[in-house]
């Protein structure tokens, strides 16, 4: 009897555990790490918000089951939040879904709309749950750029002409994680026309949708006009309002998909605990200043890292968006590629990062640094890194004489 379940061992080994692994050890050893690996927000959630759900929480009528797809006045607040927001309108009681964050709006809308065997169109890097959602419901997954560039395009239609069967899905993720790229409207009107005329659906990751920085807010690929014959969006309140432990998203869009949806969430669970729902509600329904707060917080520390980083030896652009910076490894480290380069991270500048393979293949030249910790903080992992750098052609000697064969 073999010892893998099929579903199982069609999913490598989790390369971030990996770095985690050697994070908890190096803590237990007594090292102050700063950790800028996980996308986990270190803000607070709303004081209103929090209120609201203590507010609600605590009461028979509220600790009962909920609603799979989300109590009524959730969902009508997140149909308020698309129209003031892009402009689009949303029927709350067919085209919207509250997930348990869009991590399982993805999964749980793999499940409902793949049979075995059907090709995915998936950016390469990406988020892991793009790919292997539909991997886990035995899909098949075919890479495409994840660059909003003409070439996508070029790409995109190559894919097409030279996958059996035909694609069903292609998946989309701007402001992007990892990253950090944004794709504009016109982007999104290529995309949308491309879909229909080879009649694939577009699944489109918006969770950094608010966390933003050059003052032009990313657009919703649902603006462009007959979006919503083919597309479905999710998004999510974890970076929005830091409630990443909430675990409150939405899936919004495309009936028929939605339905899918629907149908495979009502077998699995039911729903998110009801004053989770209310409070999400109350920050969805309050105002923006918090959110605009969130904003510049992240905007200060990445201009913290991009200038500190830049001191210690390491240079970067700063990105525009998402609350992450994707940054290519020094050239001197290239050859180690991502994971052990992060390994060395630790180890020897006390900063733990996110190897680009864990996006991808096409990520691992690449580190993605979440700005989750404090200006302070950011400071002292720049100096951690430039003392790593200035030892660094011991260290390169040592790594080298250990992988020698004895």
């Amino acid at each position: 009897m073999s010892d893998d379940f099929y579903r199982v061992r069609r999913l490598p080994p989790y390369v971030f555990e990996q770095v985690n692994r050697l994070k908890a050890q190096a803590r237990n050893a007594g090292a102050d790490i700063i950790d800028l690996g996980m996308g986990n927000p270190d803000l607070p959630a709303p004081r209103h918000v929090i209120e609201k759900l203590v507010e609600t929480a605590g009461k028979p009528r509220t600790d009962r089951y909920s609603a799979s797809k989300g109590i009524p006045g959730l969902r009508r607040a997140q149909a308020g939040y698309y129209e003031r927001r892009f402009g689009v309108k949303l029927n709350p009681d067919t085209q919207v879904i509250t997930t348990l964050g869009s991590k399982e709006g993805f999964a749980n809308m793999a499940q409902a709309i793949t049979a075995p065997g059907d090709v995915v169109l998936c950016p390469n890097p990406s988020y892991p749950i793009h790919a292997f959602g539909f991997l886990i419901a035995g899909g098949v997954v075919r890479s495409v750029p994840a660059e909003p560039t003409p070439d996508y395009f070029v790409a995109l239609e190559k894919a097409i002409q030279h996958s059996t069967p035909k694609p069903i899905a292609v998946i989309v993720c701007y402001p992007s994680n990892p990253t950090a790229m944004v794709a504009d409207l016109d982007f999104y009107k290529d995309l949308v026309a491309f879909a229909k005329k080879h009649e694939i659906f577009i699944l489109s990751d918006l969770a950094y949708a608010e966390v933003y920085f050059d003052g032009n807010p990313p657009p919703s690929v649902l603006q462009v006009p007959g979006a919503n014959d083919i597309a479905v969006e999710f998004t999510s309140m974890s970076k929005t309002y830091s409630m990443a432990g909430w675990r409150i998203g939405f899936a919004v869009g495309n009936e028929r998909l939605l339905a899918a949806l629907a149908r495979v969430k009502s077998y699995l669970d039911y729903g998110a605990y009801t004053p989770i729902q209310v409070a999400a509600a109350a920050a969805l329904n309050g105002s923006d200043d918090c959110i605009e707060e969130m904003r510049q917080t992240y905007k200060r520390r990445r201009d913290v890292m991009v200038e500190s980083f830049g001191q210690a030896g390491w240079e970067f652009d700063p990105p525009t968006a998402s609350m992450f910076a994707w940054v290519r490894i020094p050239e001197r480290f290239a050859h180690l590629g991502s994971l052990e380069f992060s390994k060395l991270l630790i180890e020897k500048a006390d900063v733990a990062v996110a190897p680009g393979i864990g996006f991808g293949e096409h990520g691992d030249q690449y580190l993605r640094l979440a700005m989750v910790e404090n200006e302070q903080r950011i400071r002292q992992a720049a100096r951690g890194i430039r003392r790593f750098f200035d030892s660094a052609d011991q260290i390169l000697h040592n790594v080298v004489q250990l992988k020698k064969p004895a």
